[in-house]
């Protein structure tokens, strides 16, 4: 086990103590959990390995887009629907955090890797500030080694929340100092910035330091490009491809940035090295929430299936660990997302002016080359008629523009109040009245998480739980208890 120092040791031994005699009885202040779980301790097979996989944003309605979408233009199953949910354990939690009815990720996750509700914004903090522990510090306490991987800034709320603590989801670099104290064994993604000094290029943090070279003198081996991602023997793995996102794999370069299944490998190839005592994996792919905020029906789809590319990873090391448990879960709903049936336009409310949502339809987002967000880069911030016109019709074959929505464009205007994400909101509003896929709202939903678990302990995620009862369960199997 990785040296802290006596305060921290002293910290987690207490609240280790603390889950152990009395976190099943209820979490104060944490209405609507089950204390106990759906399965006494006689039930419940503990694993050695746990890896969660982690859809930001996405909930029922999406992984059903996975699936088919991908059964349409990939000719292959989704193997998150086809073999987790429907050969392991199903289950759905309710996401709400403390004091609102819609959460954000940094509470959500929070809840999910604490078993305690906190406020919108704040990173496995309780509402009355007081520090949480987090999964990963309760699997660092126990001797199992810890990785985290995300699309994202490896400081954005989800690994945070798993792993530190933050009254604030924006303290990127106190966050990533608290990175340095725990010394997870992995940690890919992006946000280099924060990492990097102002004084080099990219570089934002303040006081001067670079964690790259701190955690390259802790032992750590360090990932800069795919190529050096996929070349890494060592057992403890610091990658950073990105000075802050990783771009939706509709934009990405394979030459700067590695793929979600590519980046599991690389985790579990780490973490397999030196594990006696197991370990806990979370890989997170954040582009699926990002879709979401944008309203992208095809920067969803490809983000769904490079994370469905990951669950196959994980698949493959359990057939070969099968002392492994595979969660596959998301934090909440964005987007409102809605495949429907819709009016082709409003000259007539007659079903024979109505069109469903078919496989055609589905062909037509698989045309598209650049996401909405690259569209909004490209274009800057004062668009041209001309350079909007040449973009979509390079990028969004068979897409057409209606009068209102390039006026509003193009005066950097709003379809609504939830729809701020300008332009993208807006262009996404022609591909919902030509393909059929809309949107309620550019922001998060409270529509229930489903939860899929396979391997030892997956009883305990079934049914209708609380995000809590997650972390609870987490922390339960994490503990052997």
């Amino acid at each position: 086990m990785v040296r802290i120092d006596w305060l921290y040791s002293r910290r987690l031994h207490l609240a280790l103590v603390a889950l152990c005699l009395g976190v099943w009885a209820g979490c104060a202040g944490n209405p609507g959990g089950n204390a106990a779980g759906p399965a006494s301790a006689a039930q419940v097979e503990n694993p050695k390995n746990i890896i969660i996989l982690f859809a930001d944003g996405v909930a029922s309605t999406q992984w059903e887009y996975g699936r088919y979408s991908s059964m349409v233009l990939r000719q292959q199953g989704f193997v998150t629907t086809d073999i987790v949910f429907k050969q392991g354990t199903l289950g759905l939690a309710s996401t709400y955090p403390h004091g609102a009815f819609v959460t954000d990720s940094a509470a959500a996750g929070s809840a999910m890797s604490t078993g305690v509700k906190v406020v919108n914004g704040s990173i496995s903090m309780s509402p009355d500030g007081k520090r949480l522990t987090t999964a990963m510090e309760v699997a660092k306490a126990t001797g199992k080694r810890i990785g985290l991987v995300t699309t994202a800034t490896v400081y954005d709320a989800t690994p945070a929340a798993f792993s530190v603590h933050a009254k604030a989801r924006s303290e990127s670099q106190n966050i990533v100092d608290e990175y340095l104290t725990l010394e997870p064994d992995v940690l890919l993604g992006g946000g280099a910035e924060y990492f990097l000094p102002a004084s080099v290029k990219g570089g934002k943090r303040k006081d001067g330091k670079d964690v790259i070279a701190a955690f390259r003198a802790k032992g750590w081996q360090v990932a800069r490009t795919p190529s050096e991602l996929a070349a890494a023997t060592a057992p403890r793995l610091l990658g950073l491809f990105s000075n802050d996102d990783l771009d939706f794999e509709i934009d990405r370069d394979a030459s700067k940035e590695p793929t979600t299944a590519d980046m599991a490998t690389a985790a579990l190839k780490a973490l397999a090295q030196s594990n006696s005592k197991g370990f806990v994996l979370l890989v997170e792919n954040e582009n699926t929430d990002t879709a979401g905020h944008t309203n992208d029906a095809a920067a969803l789809m490809r983000a769904l299936w490079a994370f469905d590319d990951a669950v196959k990873v994980a698949l493959d090391f359990q057939r070969s660990h099968p002392d492994t448990l595979i969660l596959i879960t998301g934090d909440h709903e964005t987007g409102g997302f809605s495949p429907t049936y819709a009016a082709k336009d409003l000259s007539s409310f007659a079903s024979s002016n109505r069109f469903t949502v078919g496989d055609e339809h589905i062909r037509m987002l698989g045309r598209i080359t650049m996401s909405l967000n690259m569209v909004k880069e490209t274009l800057g911030s004062k668009p041209s008629g001309a350079a909007l016109d040449q973009l979509l019709s390079k990028h969004y074959p068979g897409f057409t523009l209606d009068t209102d929505l390039r006026e509003l464009i193009l005066k950097n205007g709003a379809l609504e109040r939830n729809a701020t994400y300008v332009p993208q909101n807006t262009l996404a509003r022609m591909v919902s009245r030509q393909a059929g896929f809309y949107w309620g709202t550019a922001g998060h939903t409270p529509e229930p998480v489903v939860i899929g678990a396979l391997g030892p302990g997956a009883q305990l995620f079934s049914g209708y739980q609380d995000n809590t009862d997650f972390g609870r369960n987490l922390h339960r199997l994490i503990l052997g208890r």
